[in-house]
């Protein structure tokens, strides 16, 4: 493969000029172990681990551009340095700490899968929404399992509800049903994400639109809950061109600095606030609210106004954790040089 079909644009071209001599080539990260990493390259796949000087928030992820150097005659080498990203889905780190998590880089769209069932949950969607679009990738909803169901309308309709203005596709990966609608998505050198729970269906979906069997998959549990069966994220070319990158099914998606995102999921919302009487309404019972004028009409669906409010919380609550992060680290530092200080004194 060569770069351009690898995904490879004037952009990563003028990123790595000042990086360019004989002993290193530009790679595309595919696999990311816990430390060695899959590297897709003009001169073939090859291992790839970072320099020691690469500090933690400058470690690739998959679908980032590296400065490669090859070790000799061996199949390895060594990452000295990653590209700036064109576009990067990240989430915040499961559990307490707020840390930032890249889940995707250099992503062209982003394909979030869902399935017709007990799975479509249009709150989720939004959730994912909401990412999808800070990223800076296109966002386009992929309904799979559309064989399961005798009529996909009612799904369709609320999943339009809260995608407005998205793409969204129903499909069956069994059947293929739907799968011609994807074409123009998998050009030569785009890059998609699959992203969604586990059990919606996108490993088969990989292997449908790979035209093999790249990846497992599994029933789902007995509580009709899905299996983990993709269990590392993965850049699987595919044979009409295009980059399909499949993550782990999520169990949850936590926001990470999504202020952009949030307002172009619920851009309904943002527009109704435009109307209210004063500026810094908070939307509770300020006269002349328009967004409470519009949920006692039933024109704004208090549920979808709920989810708005429950991830403008996350969002700040994330900030806050930050900056206090921030404070302890700096008291931290402030200690440790009035030690050095008190050190060098005697």
């Amino acid at each position: 493969m060569n770069l351009q079909e690898l995904g490879w644009s004037a952009f990563f071209e003028d990123a790595f000029e000042p990086y360019k001599r004989e002993d290193v080539i530009p790679a595309r990260v595919a696999v990311r172990h816990h430390g060695p990493c899959e590297l897709l390259t003009e001169r073939g796949p090859l291992g790839g681990i970072t320099a020691g000087r690469l500090g933690e928030d400058e470690q690739p992820a998959v679908g980032d551009w590296v400065v490669a150097r090859p070790v000799g005659q061996e199949r390895k080498a060594v990452i000295e340095a990653v590209l700036p990203r064109r576009t990067e889905f990240a989430r915040k780190e499961a559990w307490r700490r707020a840390v930032r998590q890249v889940v995707a880089a250099n992503v062209d769209t982003v394909f979030l899968v869902s399935a017709f069932g007990a799975d479509l949950n249009p709150r989720r969607i939004e959730r994912y929404l909401t990412a999808a679009w800070e990223s800076g990738a296109q966002p386009v909803v992929v309904l799979t399992k559309a064989d399961t169901v005798t009529d996909v309308a009612p799904g369709l309709a609320l999943v339009e509800s809260v995608a407005i203005g998205v793409p969204i596709h129903p499909l069956s990966s069994v059947t293929g049903e739907g799968l011609d609608a994807l074409e123009p998505y998998l050009g030569v050198g785009r890059t998609i994400a699959l992203l969604g729970s586990s059990g919606v269906g996108k490993s088969t979906l990989v292997n449908r639109l790979a035209g093999r069997e790249v990846l497992a998959t599994q029933e789902l549990r007995s509580d009709g809950r899905g299996r983990h069966t993709t269990t590392h994220r993965e850049l699987v070319p595919l044979p009409g061109g295009a980059l399909l990158l499949d993550t782990p099914g999520m169990r949850e998606l936590q926001l990470w600095e999504a202020p952009d995102g949030l307002a172009a999921t619920f851009g309904d919302v943002d527009e109704l606030a435009r109307g209210c009487r004063f500026n810094d309404c908070a939307h509770q019972a300020e006269p002349g609210c328009a967004v409470q004028a519009a949920l006692r009409d039933g024109s704004l669906p208090r549920e979808r106004y709920e989810s708005y409010r429950k991830l403008e919380r996350e969002l700040a609550m994330l900030e806050r954790r930050q900056d206090a992060r921030l404070r302890a680290e700096a008291r931290k530092q402030l200690r440790t040089r009035q030690k050095s200080l008190r050190n060098t004194s005697y």
